[in-house]
């Protein structure tokens, strides 16, 4: 009786590896190959344009942590200067309050993903480093604007043939999948 019992469990299993075994795989090289992440993610980065910057400080206001400092003086047009915009991305938590609060849309957060540093120093930004360049591209979080011209995410389940990809195939619920039988 017990043979019967773990006789079906055990051919239950080969035949699901066997089902596997000879399916396309779904998986990606990761460090050489890289999937196009989410429009609106929210990166380990921050972004600054500073031709839209009017150094009013509401984002270093926003921030809970108090990780946005900002130096400015007054111009000769009667405007703020800015002189000094420094982010502690090693505190940071990039819950995006500091993006959402800036009522000139001169902070957004950034697409990038892979900003571990060994010093600690090298993670506190400054204005130069924190503006847009080829490496660091603004996020769609919060900037509709922006979010329209990103490119779209391809995950696996967006796949189309035309475009090429890896195709993910899904397996067929059964009644008993799930109950422990």
């Amino acid at each position: 009786m017990k043979f019967e019992r773990y006789g079906i469990g055990i051919a239950k299993g080969m035949a699901l590896t066997f089902k596997h075994l000879f399916r396309a795989p779904i998986t990606v090289q990761y460090p050489e190959e890289k999937l196009a992440v989410s429009r609106r993610i929210r990166g380990n980065e921050l972004v600054w344009f500073l031709d839209k910057c009017t150094g009013c400080a509401t984002c270093a206001k926003a921030c809970p942590q108090g990780n946005i400092e900002i130096v400015t003086h007054v111009g000769d047009e009667n405007n703020y200067v800015v002189d000094k915009f420094e982010v502690d991305t090693g505190r940071c938590m990039f819950c995006g309050l500091c993006v959402e609060a800036c009522p000139y849309d001169a902070l957004a957060m950034g697409r990038s993903y892979e900003r571990a540093q060994y010093r600690r120093g090298d993670v506190i930004l400054n204005k130069e480093q924190l503006q847009m360049s080829d490496i660091r591209q603004p996020s769609g979080y919060a900037r509709p604007k922006i979010e329209a011209t990103l490119p779209r995410q391809n995950l696996l389940v967006y796949w189309d043939k035309k475009k090429g990809g890896q195709k993910l195939r899904w397996l067929s619920l059964s009644k008993k999948r799930g109950r422990g039988v």
